[in-house]
This record gives structure tokens, sequence and C-alpha cells, in this order.
């Protein structure tokens, strides 16, 4: 490895010299994920191809958005890739936390209850259900909670699963996070995922089963909705957006499920009728296309990060041998600096906004200061290579993202000399 322009980034032959042996150990995993890059890439072309998209698709519509061929066409192809009845995918849908509201604001009524079998959820999600006041929560709105926190092992807690439900005849939705959020549990394999929608559906099978998607979509060759799942929900500017959508979120799974939220999106009586599209189909289709190559890029990422921190000592989730559900890879450092050095490495490396130093900030959502390194193309982008972590203990960063797999490298080996410049790391 010709290591001249590294150290014109400002990366230490000896760093790059550190990763490299990292690389040396990683070929056959790599060859694994580009597998099943390819076999998602033809899913998607596939369903592209069975709907016929055409050149006319990418034009788009203003005003009311009446009759929106492409926008309707985006949609057929989102279902058939994760093989639901149908799917809502709208750039008015603002986020991931915003797609998830949406599901569950549109699929509950007073009166029922809400259950989260799988622990703790992400943080945005604490005042969207009202365990942390605010304002329009479900909570306002008369929707009860129930969460069963997982067992010591990160597995589900299927004995008090099983009470909760026959405890509660008002459960009307369970929610189950597939990623790890700020938590340094274990991702949930979507099989594990499947093994717990069949356990909940086997005790009431009227119960929704909703999985946030975020930051799993094409890691594997299936999906939560191949599983039973009647709702995937997920965010354009991670995984399935490609990089190259600017906005917007998807909710596939089941015709009802999914036009309850299209009235609620909109208005009772609208629907999926309307949203005009904006000239923004050529970024969702394109994006959506490039999915599976770019999700693998992170991939790769993730798994060069854990093997370079374990090798340091540092604990990382999932380890560097584990395999992977998600793209999100967290290292604690057990310290603060260590947060905001890697962030600012992961800074330092971005194609925009390289110069700027992130620092930690008091973000709407979370209970704590958030430090965000992201110098993306589209603003927020977490599919794009970033890194962000709660300024509190265990002192955990949590790295995603790398459009392309030499810039995720690149990425990993510019906070590791951040850490090594501060004294924190010793190779």
């Amino acid at each position: 490895m010709n290591t001249k322009i590294y150290e014109e980034l400002g990366i230490s032959k000896e760093v790059t010299e550190f990763g490299e042996e990292i690389l040396k150990g990683l070929k056959e995993r790599f060859e694994k994920i580009d597998e099943t890059a390819e076999y998602n890439q033809l899913k998607v072309i596939k369903a592209m191809q069975d709907a016929k998209v055409s050149e006319a698709c990418l034009l788009g519509t203003t005003g009311y958005g009446y009759n929106d061929m492409g926008r309707d066409k985006l949609e057929e192809v989102y279902a058939a890739v994760f093989h639901t009845e149908d799917a809502l995918v709208r750039p008015q849908i603002t986020c991931g936390t915003h797609a998830l509201a949406l599901a569950l604001m549109s699929n509950l009524r007073p009166g029922d209850m809400l259950l989260s079998p799988a622990g703790k959820p992400y943080d945005t999600l604490e005042e969207v259900i009202g365990i942390r006041p605010s304002k329009g929560s479900l909570k306002e709105y008369g929707i009860d909670y129930k969460q069963i926190d997982l067992l010591e092992d990160g597995t589900f807690d299927y004995d008090n699963i099983k009470k909760a439900i026959e405890e509660n005849p008002n459960i009307r939705l369970a929610t189950i996070q597939r990623s790890k959020g700020y938590q340094t549990r274990p991702t949930f394999s979507v099989e594990q995922i499947g093994t717990l929608i069949k356990f909940i559906k086997d005790l009431r099978p009227d119960i929704i089963c909703m999985v946030d998607n975020c930051y799993g979509e094409f890691v594997e060759t299936i999906e939560p909705s191949d599983v039973g799942a009647d709702m995937c929900v997920g965010s354009l500017i991670k995984n399935p957006g490609g990089g190259l959508a600017p906005i917007g979120g998807y909710i596939a799974g089941k015709r009802e499920c999914v036009e309850n939220a299209a009235y609620r999106l909109t208005s009772p009586g609208l629907g999926k009728e309307v949203g005009a599209s904006l000239g923004i189909l050529p970024q969702f289709y394109q994006g959506f296309f490039l999915a599976p190559t770019v999700t693998a890029s992170a991939l790769k990422g993730a798994i060069f990060a854990a093997n370079i921190y374990e090798k340091l000592g540092f604990d990382v989730v999932p380890n560097a041998t584990e395999e992977r559900h998600d793209i999100i890879q967290a290292v604690t450092f057990g310290k603060p600096e260590g947060v905001i050095a890697f962030c600012e490495g992961i800074q330092k490396a971005a194609p925009v906004d390289s110069f700027v130093a992130p620092e930690p900030w008091d973000m709407p959502g979370y209970d704590a200061k958030v430090i965000m390194a992201a110098g993306a193309f589209v603003s927020g982008s977490s599919i794009e290579l970033s890194a962000d972590g709660p300024i509190k203990p265990p002192y955990s960063v949590f790295f995603q993202g790398g459009l392309t797999w030499p810039h995720a490298k690149m990425g990993i080996l510019m906070s590791l000399q951040k850490l090594v410049d501060k004294g924190l790391v010793v190779l």
C-alpha cells in the first residue's frame, strides 16, 4: 500500500500500516458482504423491472400531486423488495423518528397499549411515546406503554413478554427496534426478530408487529417483513436512500397499516392520493438502486473499525468476529475525551466541512449532550461517513456509514490518528 497519499491527508505511516495489518484478516468476510450486496442489488433491479419503471417515472409532480405515476411506482418497488402488500415512501416524512411516530400514531387509538418487548427504545422515541413528557405524545392521547427489558445476555425475556400480553388485553401494537441505538446491546438479526414476532402472534394474532428497521436494510438478504413484521419503518437518509435521497422515510407493510399511516400523513379522505414529489424522484430511485452496494461499503467500514479498536483493547459491539445485522459499530472509550477525539477524526475525514471541529451540544430529543460528526453531502445523513454519541457513561461512540469503502477506511484511520495525537492510544 502506498502510504504517501494518507500522509498528505494527515495520517501517519504508522497508523496506515497498522490498518493494513488488520485488513489482511478480513478478505473472506468482505467477500461474503459482496455476495449479499450482489443478491440485494439484483432484488432491487428485478423489482424495478417488474414494476416497469420508465423515464416518465422520474419527472415528478407539483401541487396536490394527483396521479403521480413515479411516486406510486416507487412505492410499488419498495413493496416488492420488502415483500409487503403496500408501502408509503414520501419526502413529506422528514426523518426516521417521524416515520416511526407516523406508524405508531396512525395505528394506535386512545385506550390502546404499546408494547416494547425489546427494552428501551431509541432516545428520540421517548418523547413520541411520552416516557419523557412532550406535547402531542402518545401518552397525551391516552395510549399506554409497557416495556419489557432484555435479559442480561441481551436476549428477549419471553416469560415476561408472555405475562404482559396475557395481563394487558389492550396491547394493540408491539414495536421492535432492530438496531442498538445509543445502547451497547447486540443488534437483532432478522431471524431473531422473526422468532419474537411468531411468539407474539401465537399468543395474540391481532397484535401489530412493527420493526424499526433503521440501519438494517440490505445488511442481510431478508428483511423483517419476510419473517412476519406487519410494518417495516425507516429513513431514506440511512441505508435505503443510498446517499442520494436528501430527505424522506418509508413504511412498508400490511395494506391497512400503510393506509392508516397515509391518512395520518396527509388527511382523512386523501391518504396516498396527494403529496407531490417535487422533482425528487430521480434521487429516490437511484439511491434505492445504489443502496445495496453503499450499505456493503458501510458494513466493511464497521467491521474494520471493530477489528482496529478491539485490537487496541477497547470494548466494541459487535465484536471483531460477530455476524452483522446493521451498519452501526459501537466503541466504548470510558471517557468523554475518547468519544470527542474519535468524532474529530471522522469529521476531518469528511469531503464537506472537514475543517470543522464537532462539539457536544444539547440536541433536541436527547437527555444528554450529543456530539455528532458528519461532513456529509446530505445534512445529517448517517449512511454517509458519520459518528455520534451521548456524552454520558459509559462514553461510547457510534460509528456508521461510508458511501464507498475507501472513504470508510480513511475515516477509521483518521479517527485512530486523532486518538494517537492526543495520547489516548499508543500503537
